[in-house]
């Protein structure tokens, strides 16, 4: 049995017992003595610890971050905080083993370690560590649970964000000293009169919306600020704690019909649920994710200035003052997509993460405006960071032969604080890595990434695999990629291109698909593969193709188009536009770019490969999520039986209870595993089966032995 604790959290204690060990399945790794290194295989996968999400504590002593293990043996995963001193040594854990904890938040007064966490399989609240010692005290007991949560600067306070209560849950809450009631046998029908009626993750939508409310530490009680059929999300308080500003979509009639959304600012002690706001913007496409300057007036915020061009438009950083009035954009000219923006504790500049060039930079603008300063810059991916008071950052940064780990940047010093991989990774041969560039069909410079094969011999073409990404806004940074180093551990060079359409290279470079999917992208697709085969590194008869989400679509794209291929895996994709108008989630999407399907059918008909199926030839495997909502199945399925009619080889996986991004360890070692085999069957041309024989069942013996 595991016994389920939380460490006690004791700064006294703690600053005597930094160079204590804590055992439990995410400590602190230590490189291996031995010298002797493999290759990755699957199971290494489920080795890897995600470690994200730093917070500095308000004396900038400590950051606090959290580690996800993926474990395979009881097929789940688990998310615990932890803790390490910005001056080195070993981290601590501070919540339990046995229950998964996030979003850890410190409290301004540096008190209480504030986060989230659903225990006794019940719903999520926000949780307290109390800096003096003690274990984790549940703070909220709401009904149905809290989305997501801020600090008053005072350290009194909480602003929650809570969906509108089902009528089950404002019932139990009023019953929840009884007996529980019998559930009943079948569930009722989704009755829907909204334009936007599903999402992935949720399923079906209801008239329930997010709002505001502001939570008494003390008294533990609620108050709700804001209201209305909208939904209200990321919060921020003002630094003098009176008024939150936030993002809402309530500048129209039905916020499902529009994307614009803005930033309001209401009191914080208010009485009328929001009755009267600020609005700080007014510019038509989305503005979101706020902070406030320490003056308290000027608020900064990423806004979205084409709204014909929505997730195709790059994200600027904008300035606009607390009270309202016109808006200042400070990085138009820099031409890449900002997000997570804050100001520096002087007011005077303001910090962002920006995509650029196959990278995630960490960036600095003055609040003027004027040239943009890395102040964590080079091939690497800022994930996400935490300002010091002092100009300390604690950084999340990966890099593509090293897994995300915490950093410190302290003037012109960044130290890695965090080794929860090092012991996993000094045992890895890994694949050696480049960023390459090359021109596509009509000269257009494209750049990717292009993994070499582990045991690399220049003088023989090895198997390539060509690997389109998602999005289609989007790109291929500098992180490490499991899929990609695992390909290459089993003898394939793996091509991961940027091709037009992807994030990181301007807005005119990201644009130039819209409404023209599997034109210039595959284009620039196969000019990578172009590419590799003049630099003497692909076996030109041995080429694979494969993606998931947008990356499947366009590997059904380029089957359709050319036969260059020996295999081919399309996972999550959609070959047939209109048949998911109305059944998974884009509907605005596809209404801006392509208009209404009834009146633009041959538009909608060109960006279909599916009425090419008939030129295609290659072994395609497709595979998805059963309630993927995002890109359902019906894609895959769709595919999957055009071409058993016509003979193709062909295999269709369906993952039960699986949405668009996996969670299942069982499932994804599984897909893992069916990439492997089919690739190896038709890209390489081994005699091995193209799908892996089914687990056998471990034989029980009589006696129970």
């Amino acid at each position: 049995m595991r016994i389920v604790r939380c460490f006690a959290f004791g700064f006294l204690l703690l600053a005597f017992t930094l160079t204590a060990r804590a055992a439990g399945p995410a400590e602190q790794s230590r490189p291996a003595t031995s010298s002797a290194v493999r290759n990755i295989t699957i199971d290494d996968y489920f080795q890897i610890r995600d470690v994200s999400q730093p917070e500095l504590s308000p004396d900038g002593q400590w950051v606090a971050y959290t580690v996800r293990m993926k474990m395979l043996k009881e097929d789940k995963n688990e998310t615990r905080i932890w803790m390490v001193s910005t001056h080195g040594g070993d981290p601590l854990p501070m919540t339990a083993e046995g229950v998964s904890s996030g979003h850890a938040r410190w409290s301004p007064d540096g008190k209480y370690l504030a986060f989230t966490s659903s225990r006794n399989n019940g719903k999520s609240q926000v949780w307290l560590l109390n800096r003096l010692g003690g274990e984790a005290v549940r703070l909220t007991d709401i009904a149905q649970g809290v989305n997501d949560f801020e600090w008053s600067p005072d350290s009194t306070r909480l602003v929650l964000v809570l969906q509108d209560p089902k009528p089950e849950d404002a019932q139990a809450e009023k019953d929840k000293d009884k007996p529980a009631p019998v559930k009943p046998k079948t569930q009722p029908p989704w009755v829907i009169d909204r334009l936007q009626f599903k999402e992935d993750t949720v399923g079906y939508l209801d008239n329930r919306r997010t709002h505001l409310y502001v939570f008494s530490v003390e008294k533990k009680s609620l108050a709700q600020i804001t209201s209305g059929d909208f939904d209200d999300s990321q919060p921020t308080w003002s630094p003098d704690g009176k008024q939150l500003a936030f993002t809402s979509n309530r500048s129209t009639p039905d916020p499902d019909a529009t994307r614009d959304s803005n930033i309001w600012v209401v009191a914080a002690d208010n009485t009328d649920k929001g009755a009267h706001l600020t609005q700080i913007t007014t510019n038509p496409g989305a503005d979101n994710q706020p902070a406030w300057s320490p003056d308290g007036k000027w608020i900064t915020y990423v806004t979205q200035l084409d709204q014909h061009l929505f997730w195709y438009a790059t994200q600027h950083l904008a300035i606009a003052s607390s009270s309202g009035g016109e808006a200042k954009v400070l990085t138009q000219t820099f031409d890449r997509s900002v997000r997570r923006p804050s100001f520096s504790a002087d007011g005077k500049s303001i910090y962002f993460i920006a995509a650029d060039d196959g990278t995630q930079n960490l960036c600095r603008i003055a609040v003027t405006g004027g040239d943009i300063v890395r102040a964590i810059g080079g091939r690497v991916t800022v994930a996400s960071y935490s300002l010091g008071k002092d100009g300390v950052i604690a950084a999340q940064i990966g890099t593509s032969d090293r897994p995300d780990e915490i950093f410190l940047q302290n003037g012109t010093d960044l130290t890695r604080l965090t080794k929860t991989n090092d012991a996993l990774i000094s045992q890895l041969r890994l694949a050696k890595v480049e960023y390459v560039h090359f021109k596509s069909k009509d000269g257009t410079p494209v750049a990717g990434y292009l993994y070499e094969p582990v045991d690399f011999d220049a003088t023989k073409k090895v198997p390539t695999l060509l690997r389109p990404h998602g999005g289609p806004v989007g790109q291929y940074a500098a992180s490490f990629d499991h899929l990609a180093q695992l390909f290459a551990a089993n003898g394939y060079a793996v091509l991961l291109p940027n091709p037009r359409g992807s994030s990181g290279y301007g807005e005119k470079f990201c644009a130039a698909i819209y409404a023209d999917w599997g034109n210039k992208d595959y284009q620039d697709d196969i000019a990578m593969v172009d590419y590799a085969l003049e630099q003497g590194i692909a076996d030109p008869d041995k080429l694979g193709v494969g993606g998931w989400s947008y990356g499947g679509i366009s590997t059904d794209f380029i089957i359709a188009q050319t036969t260059r291929f020996k295999g081919a895996i399309s996972g999550a994709g959609v070959a047939l536009i209109s048949s998911f108008y109305g059944h998974d989630h884009y509907q605005r999407d596809y209404e801006t770019e392509l208009g209404f399907p009834w009146e633009h059918q041959a538009l909608w008909d060109k960006m279909s490969p599916f009425y090419k199926v008939k030129n295609i030839t290659t072994p395609t495997l497709f595979m998805g999520g059963e309630i993927d909502s995002n890109v359902p199945i019906l894609g895959s399925e769709q595919m999957y039986q055009a071409m058993k009619a016509l003979g193709r080889a062909t295999e269709l996986v369906v993952y039960p209870g699986e949405y668009h991004g996996f969670t299942v360890p069982t499932h994804i070692k599984d897909r893992l595993e069916r990439y492997l085999a089919w690739y190896a069957h038709y890209v390489k041309g081994d005699a091995t089966p193209a799908t892996p024989a089914p687990p056998v069942a471990p034989t029980v013996k009589a006696g129970g032995e």
